[in-house]
């Protein structure tokens, strides 16, 4: 630390707040601005520059290191790659990277034979912009428009245009503050998207007829719920229907719009019911319904849409399988499962129930049905890859049962698969609930206690992290670590009741899985106590704050991307856009002492206690809708104030973006090379 100057040190400004009994300091409460989700206060932002510029004197003397990093990462990457053209009615479709582009070129021509078109292009649209992202790009039925939104903030409020392909005039501005797909008409003529409130709520699904002023647009429907329900559209694979739907993490509630009349009144499917989800398919007639109402890993079952609310089970809830997701194309109907924690994709005939499975060769792997939008295709396009495959895009041939390579991720700068290897491990937790997780490693690496280990973890929502390729990890893995991804309760790895068993009253499952696998991997050689280097972002932030405060000897470094680490006042305040849809995930503390308490225990930043902490690098983003920039800067001036070490403690915020950090494919490895950096430097790998 004698290399760097004084860190920042945030003013602490008395204010409390009580609730059940209990009274909460927060000193750092100034940092939130009043005007949010303007961020205007000079303070705030004098306070987060200063961080910044602390940071960069940090990471100064790594500067190398970074570069270092950073070519090696760039050169894993085949600038000018594309991917794999896919037939969509008359056309074949494909996007493309310029050497250097940071964005791509999408493009299309007639499947029978013809030129190469641009049909939209990135670079130009996100040129002068510190930030851009494409969040929607939807061709029309007719092929002759395209409907797109894209951010320019990271703020994830969309504005949606609709352009003229053949001349690239732009014809409409129909809103500024969409979130989410839209969904053409068959005709062409009209479109469905949903908007956000101040709330950044996306609360209501609209529907726009080309030509007229979008302020008539005829609202579909509208959440009424203040709990925090969304508003989601999308339509079903023969496109027959566009699909209305609402909910929140817990309970879901759909309608359809036949996609040839728009205008029509929706149908509702089957009234919402606490804590039922259901997703719905149409193909030959029927609506097929992917819903966890009997079973908690879900069933199929099939309805009449004239009387979609009666469904009849076609395949049963089981307790091993875990069905994900159906898609129900003319000739088959794909069920995507994970058994055991491994991806399945089975297709299965409508008339006999015949299931056969696509063939995978490794014992772990990732894998799932890629983009298909036809409704009748003859071969289906599948994704796959694993902690030592790179991604490979397959077609699979039902008639053959054989999958065909069309295309396999390149690596420019050389990669040998039969240099690494990966296992599973099996790890008891102090309940004695096995968790699995997935390691990989440079052949070669020792199993002898003295090893190094980057630990990564998610955690909840139910998001399995699959045990997928990265060619980022690779620097890692170069340099003597074992790489490891915890499949912790909060995901739903094994099954949904995995994800219930991580949620609200249980959270404490998910931090103890964690920290009890890094503990069973000492015990298996891969590493000791503060060899470990852990990183989790937004959800999994909150579990590396837990995690940092509970079991700190544990951790030889720290990376908390937009961390989820001011829990309690955040759940606590219901003006803030995504709380009330979060009470389900993690209770509601206003209401609920119990969820109070609870909350409060493990709350990162209300408890940080004088006591050393390992050394820790903390991201936020300004514009960040989803955890506001001010949980990550609260919590390091805190961390600041009260720990008892020397250790490094850094803070990084984003001022151009949000929640997923910088959207060029080249500034995004720039800051895992920061973060890696940092790890290297901290564990003495540098």
């Amino acid at each position: 630390m004698t290399e760097l100057p004084a860190p920042p040190k945030a003013e602490q400004r008395p204010h409390q707040y009580s609730r059940h009994g209990y009274t909460i300091d927060d000193p750092y409460f100034w940092m939130k601005d009043p005007a949010y989700p303007e961020v205007n206060d000079k303070n705030v932002l004098d306070y987060l520059k200063a961080e910044n510029a602390y940071f960069d004197a940090a990471m100064k003397p790594r500067e190398a290191l970074v570069d270092t990093l950073f070519k090696e990462m760039k050169g894993r990457i085949k600038e000018d790659d594309s991917s794999v053209p896919q037939k969509d009615g008359d056309w074949l479709y494909w996007y493309a990277y310029q050497v250097g582009g940071q964005y791509p070129i999408h493009y299309r021509k007639l499947a029978a034979g013809g030129e190469d078109m641009v049909l939209f292009d990135e670079p130009s649209e996100a040129e002068g912009k510190e930030y851009y992202r494409l969040g929607i790009l939807e061709v029309s039925p007719d092929g002759k428009l395209i409907a797109y939104a894209a951010d320019s903030n990271g703020s994830e409020r969309f504005t949606l245009k609709v352009r003229e392909i053949a001349s690239g005039k732009e014809l409409e501005t129909i809103s500024s503050v969409v979130n989410g797909d839209v969904v053409w008409a068959s005709d062409s003529k009209s479109l469905v998207y949903t908007e956000v409130n101040d709330q950044w709520r996306s609360y209501r699904a609209l529907h726009h007829v080309l030509g007229t002023d979008p302020r008539t647009d005829k609202v579909i429907y509208e959440e009424k719920d203040e709990l925090g329900f969304q508003v989601a559209v999308g339509d079903t694979q023969d496109e027959q229907w566009i699909v209305i739907g609402t909910g929140d993490n817990q309970t879901s509630e759909l309608r359809l719009l036949p996609a040839s009349n728009p205008a029509a009144e929706p149908i509702l499917i089957s009234p919402r019911k606490e804590k039922r989800l259901y997703s719905v398919d149409s193909a030959h007639g029927k609506l097929w319904v992917h819903t966890n109402d009997e079973h908690v890993n879900f069933r199929l079952a099939e309805a009449d849409p004239k009387n979609p609310g009666e469904w009849k089970t076609v395949i049963p809830g089981s307790d091993r399988v875990y069905l994900t997701g159906v898609a129900t194309f003319k000739k088959h109907m794909i069920l995507s499962q994970r058994v055991d924690g491994l991806d399945q994709v089975i297709l299965r005939d409508y008339e006999t129930g015949k299931e056969s499975r696509v063939p995978f060769a490794e014992a772990s792997y990732s894998a799932g049905l890629s983009s298909n939008p036809e409704y009748d295709p003859d071969v289906y396009r599948v994704s796959y890859s694993s902690m030592v495959t790179p991604r490979t895009t397959y077609e699979y041939d039902p008639a053959k049962n054989m999958l065909t390579t069309l295309k396999v991720q390149e690596i420019p700068s050389g990669y040998d698969p039969s240099q690494y290897a990966t296992e599973r491990v099996t790890i008891t937790a102090r309940d004695g609930t096995k968790v699995p997780v997935s390691v990989v490693y440079k052949k070669g690496f020792r199993k002898d206690g003295e090893g190094k280990l980057f630990l990564y973890a998610y955690g909840a929502y139910g998001y399995a992290i699959p045990p997928s390729f990265s060619t980022v990890r690779l620097s890692l893995l170069d340099r003597g670590y074992a790489y490891a991804i915890a499949h912790i309760r909060g995901g739903d790895d094994l099954g949904y009741n995995w994800y219930l068993q991580g949620k609200a009253k249980a959270r404490w499952n998910t931090f103890h899985d964690f920290a009890d696998v890094a503990k069973g991997l000492v015990e298996a050689g891969f590493t000791r106590a503060g060899n470990i280097a852990i990183n989790g972002g937004s959800a999994g932030g909150e579990l590396m704050g837990v995690v940092s405060n509970t079991d700190p000897e544990l951790w030889g470094a720290v990376v908390a991307d937009v961390p989820f680490v001011d829990v309690l006042s955040t759940m606590l305040d219901e003006s803030l856009p995504l709380t009330p849809g979060e009470w389900p995930e993690w209770g509601n503390p206003i209401t609920d002492k119990e969820a109070f308490e609870l909350i409060r225990g493990y709350s990162p930043y209300d408890n940080v206690e004088a006591k050393s902490y390992p050394p820790m690098l903390i991201t936020g983003g300004l514009n960040d809708p989803r955890v506001t920039y001010w949980e990550p800067a609260k919590w390091a001036a805190k961390l600041r104030e009260t720990k008892t070490d020397k250790n490094v403690l850094l803070l990084k915020t984003n001022m151009g973006a949000g929640h997923g950090g910088k959207s060029g494919r080249f500034d995004s490895l720039k800051e895992d090379a920061e973060a890696y950096a940092f790890v290297l430097w901290q564990m003495g790998g540098e």
